[in-house]
């Protein structure tokens, strides 16, 4: 579906009401090793995020993190609605991950154009549920996804190890780096914590 504003994504088709996980960091930069380790971590996740009835939102394209996640999402047999948000430019470049239930083509001519996109397509399905976007390795452009994230007062989870981005930010080695791991709402943690993290994050107290 092609949209031109955040208020025709409410007539979209998207699940609405939903918790949200928002995956950004890594595409091309990803090693072999580093997308094997973080397919697993997800499909560790599969599970947890059917039972919340919580959805994903990445960037679509079938590299990096998104071709993770959506391999993940096949190999546990995940029932999870997963939706790639993705600039025009994306259409002639490059291939979307084909395990994604929903695919959202924004206005853009760059790479990164999609990033506010992102932000406001979990707005727009959570609604008054809650959601939180986790960030592993990364580019230029996950530095924005970051940003954009905690402008609207989503968590961060930052995954200590997974390289570039990720780790720029767990050691604060500059002054972007450090803005962002400073924020009360980010979170820097191992790939072992993230399924405790989500699940405190996505089912109330006592539920379960």
């Amino acid at each position: 579906m092609r949209v031109t504003s955040k208020a025709e994504l409410g007539g979209a088709g998207l699940p609405l009401g939903r918790p949200v996980l928002v995956l950004v960091g890594g595409a091309d930069g990803m090693d072999r090793a580093g997308l094997e380790s973080l397919e697993l971590v997800l499909r560790d996740l599969v599970p947890l995020l059917d039972e919340c009835g919580a959805v994903v939102v990445d960037g679509g394209t079938d590299t990096g993190v998104m071709r993770a996640v959506g391999r993940a999402r096949a190999a546990a047999g995940g029932r999870f609605p997963l939706i790639g948000v993705a600039a025009e430019v994306a259409v002639d470049v490059a291939a979307f991950e084909p395990n994604h239930t929903h695919l959202v083509l924004v206005p853009g001519g760059t790479w990164g154009d999609e990033s506010p996109w992102l932000a406001d397509v979990a707005d727009v399905v959570a609604g008054s549920q809650p959601s939180l976007t986790v960030l592993v390795n990364g580019g230029a452009i996950t530095f924005d996804d970051a940003e954009h994230s905690l402008g609207r007062n989503r968590p961060l989870v930052v995954l200590r190890g997974s390289g570039r981005t990720a780790d720029a930010i767990a050691g604060s080695v500059d002054e972007r780096s450090t803005a962002i791991a400073d924020s009360p709402l980010t979170t820097v943690l191992g790939a072992e914590e993230l399924r405790a993290h989500v699940e405190r994050a996505f089912r109330p107290e006592g539920d379960g």
